[in-house]
């Protein structure tokens, strides 16, 4: 049994949607304050993504922002706060069992640590059989499990197949393991990906093989994939639509070149500007200065109110600390927003502030 492979062509289907999207942990208690008020960790808040079938989506933000929890959610590994999830259209909420298995066949994750990921004890040839007799492709007979095995290797270039199957995790290289990952994935012949930074623990020399991988398949079978990363770099080179998220929040999105090449957000030009750029090596010549945005991350048990980024951010206004800003249109392309008052029509940004003059240049 082989896997299905669609021919990529332009579509605007909707293959996952997420609106409203929150995740709260609780914060668990000492003994002695088991009567004081329950505290929760905002992981999550107020999240709003859809992925199309052919498609890359990335996520980007620095650790600790939520992008993992994000994916964990969509793939229903998590049970949400709030919000609604629709696959295809249709709401869905599994707890397990059949209804989960259903799900699953549909998005697919494929984690950050292929090492982690993959049972240590057990051979390629086991991870993958499980994969596909558990989502009813492994055909009726061991020819036909055979043929859909190498089939498998074959789709993820780990070829000759024979050479790999009976092989243990700790006798492949890293970009092997996550091609395993990777075809484990693809047994369940899904319609969505969600790659949880796939190549942050490879070797920087195989990071760029993978992620070709990663997008032959999705024009070869169509599918939706959910691009997580901190490197906004990688996400310009593979990702159609990029999304910024900062302390829980999506704070920017729109498509790649245009929030990659012309940041709206302060956080995301921190976030480019602190990429090793050698034409910036005597101070940057970006919109924020590389010494600005200093501070850490807020806490997420009591996240600041209005702005989270409002602390570090160097066009902060006093509004920023009291309002939260919505999703406000950037002018300069179709489907480019950001969630920053600086944006707002009916108040215009201070005239000093570096943001101000990336508004007027």
């Amino acid at each position: 049994m082989t896997i299905r492979e669609t021919p990529a062509a332009p579509t605007t289907e909707v293959v996952l949607e997420a609106a409203g999207l929150t995740k709260h942990f609780p914060v668990r208690r000492k003994l002695r304050s088991l009567f004081k008020p329950v505290r929760f960790v905002h992981a999550v808040d107020d999240v709003n993504l859809t992925l199309r079938r052919g498609r890359v989506t990335a996520l980007v933000g620095e650790s600790g922002s939520g992008k993992s929890t994000v994916a964990r959610l969509l793939a229903q590994l998590y049970p949400r706060t709030g919000g609604e999830i629709k696959l295809h259209g249709q709401p869905t909420r599994v707890r397990g069992g059949r209804a989960f298995r259903a799900y699953a066949r549909r998005v697919q994750m494929i984690f950050q640590d292929p090492f982690a990921s993959l049972n240590p004890v057990h051979t390629v040839r086991y991870h993958l059989t499980r994969a596909l007799r558990i989502h009813q492709r492994a055909g009726r007979t061991p020819a036909d499990l055979e043929t859909a095995l190498c089939d498998l290797l074959t789709r993820v270039q780990l070829t000759p197949p024979e050479r790999y199957l009976d092989k243990f995790p700790h006798e492949l290289s890293g970009g092997q393991r996550q091609r395993v990952a990777i075809a484990r994935a693809l047994g369940a012949d899904p319609t969505a990906l969600l790659a949880d930074e796939p190549v942050s623990m490879l070797d920087v020399s195989i990071r760029l093989g993978v992620l070709n991988l990663l997008r032959n398949l999705k024009e070869r079978l169509n599918l939706a994939i959910l691009y997580i990363t901190h490197d906004i770099a990688s996400a310009r080179y593979f990702a159609d639509d990029t999304m910024v998220m900062y302390a829980g929040r999506m704070v920017e999105g729109g498509d790649s070149e245009t929030v990659t090449q012309r940041p709206a957000h302060p956080y995301t030009q921190l976030l480019i500007d602190s990429a090793p750029d050698p034409d910036q090596i005597q101070g940057g010549t970006g919109s924020v200065p590389r010494d600005a945005g200093g501070g850490e991350p807020p806490s997420l048990i009591d996240p600041p109110g209005g702005c989270r980024f409002h602390p570090r951010c160097p066009a902060v206004m006093p509004r920023c600390s009291t309002d939260l800003p919505p999703r406000l249109e950037i002018g300069d392309a179709p489907g480019h927003w950001a969630a920053c008052w600086l944006y707002d029509p009916a108040g215009a940004a201070p005239s000093g502030t570096p943001a101000a003059r990336e508004i007027g240049s």
